[in-house]
């Protein structure tokens, strides 16, 4: 990730849902899609540098709410200009999405207290990829790919290179 972007609260999935996400990028890498770098997660809020006070309400919130289940509901398109994402849509518990909102509603830099939970399939994919990769994405995803699991709430801040795990 690059020293540039914002600090984020993420979600991290645990280990066996982390590899199947990484067994279904290699396979679109293998179709000649690029390679995805990113390890997978559910962000919660970012900014450029985020409020103590926002990390701190992460600290108390986050960690009794996990392991919590999230369940892929759809596939959506973020951007929209010459990159675009692919994304999948997800819902998990009534607990944990307050929690993310209110997270974002106290953020500053956020959206208000909205939270689109999702994990990147596809980042920054050229315009003109985005329904071909789709397709291949819908014929890659089984089963095994519907049900994941967050298992840990983390601050990640890219311009040290500083990952917290909260809880």
């Amino acid at each position: 990730m690059s020293r540039n972007s914002p600090e984020n609260l993420l979600l991290y999935l645990t280990p066996e849902d982390e590899s199947t996400l990484r067994d279904v990028y290699a396979a679109l890498a293998q179709r000649g899609f690029p390679v995805q770098h990113q390890r997978p997660h559910i962000t919660v809020t970012f900014a450029p540098a985020l409020e103590t006070a926002v990390v701190d309400e992460a600290r108390n919130l986050l960690p009794p709410l996990l392991p919590a289940a999230l369940r892929r509901v759809g596939t959506v398109v973020f951007g929209t200009k010459s990159k675009q994402t692919v994304a999948w849509l997800l819902e998990t518990t009534d607990e944990l999405e307050s929690a993310a909102r209110r997270l974002s509603a106290s953020n500053p830099e956020g959206r208000g207290p909205r939270w689109t939970p999702h994990l990147t399939m596809g980042l920054r994919l050229p315009r003109a990829m985005v329904p071909e990769y789709m397709r291949a994405l819908d014929e890659i995803s089984t089963f095994e790919h519907k049900e994941f699991t967050a298992a840990q709430a983390a601050w990640w801040r890219p311009k040290t290179q500083q990952l917290e795990v909260l809880g």
